[in-house]
This record gives C-alpha cells, sequence and structure tokens, in this order.
C-alpha cells in the first residue's frame, strides 16, 4: 500500500498550525513560545553535530563534505522537527547523511551505523545534564532564587525567566533525547536496534522501513506516541531535577 507523503505532512501541517494558535491565544503564549527557541537550537544543532562527529571519527567524511561538522543551528534545522520540539517537545533535525562504506573496518558496518546512531540522542542527555548543572549553580548562588517543596522559585521576572529558558533547554533535550531512541524508522532507535540485530532480520527491518515510516506518522497523528512519551519525559525530567537538587544541597 502507498500512501502519498505530502497527504501525512499536510496534516502534520495543519495539526501544527491548530496547534500554534492555540499556544499564541494563551496569557504569556508569545513569552512560552520565545523562552523555548534557545533550547530547541542548541538540542537540534548538538544532536545533528554528534551524529556527524561520530560518523567523521569512524572514517565516513560525508557529513564533513556536506558542511554538517558544525554547530550552526540553521544547517541542522528541519522544519517539521523542529515545529514538533516547539509544541510537543520532541522531534528531529535534518538528518545527517552518511555513507557506511566509508567507515574503517575496526568494526563491523551494522555497530558503526549504530554508534553514529546512538550519537545524537547520548548528546543530548550530556547537554542535559550539563545545563542541570549550571540550573543548579545558578539557583545555588546567584540571587534571586528560592527552593520550596523541591520547585524553585524567582523572587523577580527576569530571574524566572532565566530559570524557565535553562529548564526548557532542559527538558527539550530530554524529549528529543528520548523521542529519537524510538525503534521506528526513520528514528535514531531503529538504527541502533538494526545494529544488534541478526542478518536476516536486519534485512527484514531495511526491506519494510516505508512500512515502519506509515506506521510511525500514524501513532504520532492519533496521539499515541505522544501519550506514551510524554510521561517518560516527565518522569526522566523530574528525577534528573530532584537528583542534581539533591547533589547541590538545595533539597
Amino acid at each position: 500500500m502507498y500512501i502519498d507523503r505530502r497527504l501525512i505532512f499536510l496534516i502534520i501541517a495543519l495539526m501544527l498550525f491548530s496547534s500554534l494558535m492555540s499556544l499564541l491565544s494563551r496569557e504569556n503564549g508569545l513569552l512560552s513560545f520565545v523562552i523555548t527557541i534557545p533550547g530547541i537550537l542548541i538540542a537540534i544543532t548538538f544532536h545533528e553535530f554528534a551524529h556527524a562527529f561520530a560518523a567523521d571519527k569512524l572514517g565516513d567524511d560525508t557529513p564533513r563534505r556536506q558542511g554538517r561538522l558544525n554547530l550552526n543551528p540553521f544547517t541542522h534545522l528541519d522544519l517539521f522537527g523542529t515545529i514538533m520540539l516547539v509544541f510537543a517537545g520532541f522531534g528531529w533535525g535534518k538528518p545527517v547523511e552518511i555513507n557506511p562504506r566509508n567507515f574503517n573496518r575496526d568494526i563491523s558496518l551494522s555497530k558503526a551505523e549504530a554508534i553514529v546512531a546512538a550519537a545524537g540522542p547520548i548528546m543530548n542527555f550530556i547537554i542535559t545534564i550539563v545545563f542541570e548543572i549550571i540550573l543548579c549553580i545558578i539557583v545555588k548562588f546567584a540571587p534571586g532564587f528560592y527552593v520550596t517543596g523541591g520547585n524553585i522559585y524567582a523572587s523577580s521576572q527576569i530571574w524566572g525567566i532565566v530559570a524557565s529558558i535553562i529548564g526548557s533547554i532542559i527538558s527539550i533535550n530530554i524529549g528529543l533525547g528520548i523521542f529519537n531512541l524510538i525503534p521506528l524508522p526513520p528514528l535514531d532507535g531503529s538504527k541502533i536496534l538494526s545494529g544488534f540485530l541478526p542478518y536476516n532480520a536486519r534485512n527484514w527491518m531495511d526491506s519494510h522501513s516505508q512500512i515502519f515510516e506509515i506506521i510511525f506518522v500514524a501513532l504520532w497523528i492519533v496521539g499515541i506516541l505522544s501519550l506514551i512519551i510524554s510521561p517518560i519525559i516527565s518522569v526522566v525530567n523530574n528525577g534528573l531535577t530532584s537528583l542534581f537538587m539533591s547533589m547541590f544541597g538545595l533539597i
């Protein structure tokens, strides 16, 4: 069965437009939208750079030749993936193209592809940890913050915006990292899984990749992916925040 991807993108575009109107109609909706921008740029840029960097280190210079081995956000942004990050907290960047035949042969090609795929989510989790530490340092030593019941409060609007931006960076990186671990094409999780499957199973997955992509889009459109992923993101976010706040003696 063939489904025209233009129809899928049209449905997604209409859903996202509706979400945008809903967000902007809320009180402080525009401010909330602006606060997410740094998190989106950081999450996507470092995620895709990590893919390119891993491929380059494994011997494939394709990302380098295509100008993807940099931290310029506009090199790595994908329209729909970026909008999803704004409204859903998870999404994707422009895929980094690789040529597995260029990899050095220290490890198998399937394992090398899995390493390149895993580099993106791993980078998002590293960024998350870095900004958790930054947030805890600011709350502990900067004036204008206090913690009550495990929640961070700011005594001024400026400090509140600073904390919100850092919190957004943390949650978006968690969202992007977890979302991309879903083992469905075209997400990184499918390539990670494929790297550890037997040869026949890997070929079967590759030959049915378009069907899996349709399944992925369908699950997202009907809200099943959000229903599964959002609680996981929330648990990881709250858990990491509590862990680092405890380490810094804030709770």
